[in-house]
């Protein structure tokens, strides 16, 4: 990668100084035209320790634990399974209490070139646009913390693979699969504001009026034709948007909502299985307990026990 390009997309600019030899004593840094994948362990406890990057940059936690110290928001812990995005040359303060020689924290951060982002947004809204005209596809890099879906999970795992082979498919490799992280956590934002904002959607976004109408009609059968004729759109049309905006078809998420719903009166003391069966929507004990169990790895009467005590 020509040296110009290494330091608009990718160098790193560190606060740490000297202090970054003593207390990251591994770290590796691997280089693409469009990002560059920074691989850190920590092996002493810290305090405070800046860092900034002059590119959007996607952080993720391997292992261990960091208290991060962001502009106007309150300092929050920060552990695996868990990824941050921030903006260009956006500062962190980062804390490693519990960093050892024997537990090192591990963390990564990937940043992405400006142009790349853009690039494959506008390609995404071009080809695969949203199910209203007024919103774009986008990727918000303003503090957004996430928790790591199974996909997002596999294509970080994938980049620091693919980063360290030695393959003459590489960047090609690399650039697809960048390609298609941006993809994801696009989806994701888009799915968490539909999800956890939706009375603020309501009027305005046809899946949040559904999203809506199937939180107040669970106890109901629902079928995609009825949701289908609720988003003003047909049958595979709503089917296709559905999924790409909200990551799971219609079925999946009223299962999914019925298992929340379940969850919810499960923990209430005066209510059996039965009860969280019935109210959650599910016409058969043995069918919630399955679906239950499928969702949540435990059957609903151990997960009430243990709620409960």
């Amino acid at each position: 990668m020509k040296a110009e390009q290494n330091a608009m997309n990718c160098e790193a600019i560190s606060a740490w100084g000297n202090r970054l030899d003593t207390l990251v004593e591994n770290k590796l840094t691997l280089s693409h035209d469009a990002a560059e994948l920074h691989l850190y362990e920590t092996f002493q406890q810290a305090s405070l320790i800046e860092l900034r990057f002059n590119a959007p940059v996607m952080t993720s936690m391997l292992s261990g634990r960091k208290v991060m110290h962001l502009n106007q928001i309150d300092p929050f812990d920060y552990q695996p399974g868990e990824s941050l995005l921030l903006p260009s040359d956006r500062l962190m303060q980062i804390d490693f209490p519990d960093a050892t020689t024997q537990e090192p924290t591990r963390c990564l951060a990937l940043t992405i070139s400006d142009d790349f982002i853009r690039q494959t947004v506008a390609e995404l809204n071009e080809q695969v646009p949203r199910v209203e005209r007024a919103d774009q596809w986008q990727l918000d890099t303003e503090n957004y913390l996430l928790k790591n879906n199974a996909e997002i999970s596999w294509l970080i795992d994938k980049l620091m693979h693919l980063f360290r082979e030695n393959n003459p498919f590489k960047p090609f490799f690399i650039k697809n699969t960048l390609r298609e992280l941006i993809v994801r956590l696009s989806q994701t934002q888009v799915s968490t504001k539909l999800l956890t904002e939706t009375s603020q959607h309501i009027n305005t976004n046809r899946l949040a009026y559904v999203v809506t109408y199937i939180r107040e009609n669970l106890t109901h059968a629902l079928s995609v034709e009825e949701l289908s004729d609720k988003a003003c759109l047909s049958k595979s049309h709503f089917f296709r948007l559905f999924k790409s905006e909200l990551g799971m078809s219609p079925a999946q998420f009223i299962l999914s909502e019925r298992i929340r719903r379940a969850k919810a009166i499960l923990s209430n003391p005066t209510k059996s299985v039965t009860d969280a069966c019935y109210e959650s929507g599910f016409n058969s004990v043995t069918h919630f307990s399955n679906a239950f169990r499928a969702l949540e790895q435990i059957s609903p009467r151990q997960f009430k026990r243990q709620l409960l005590g």
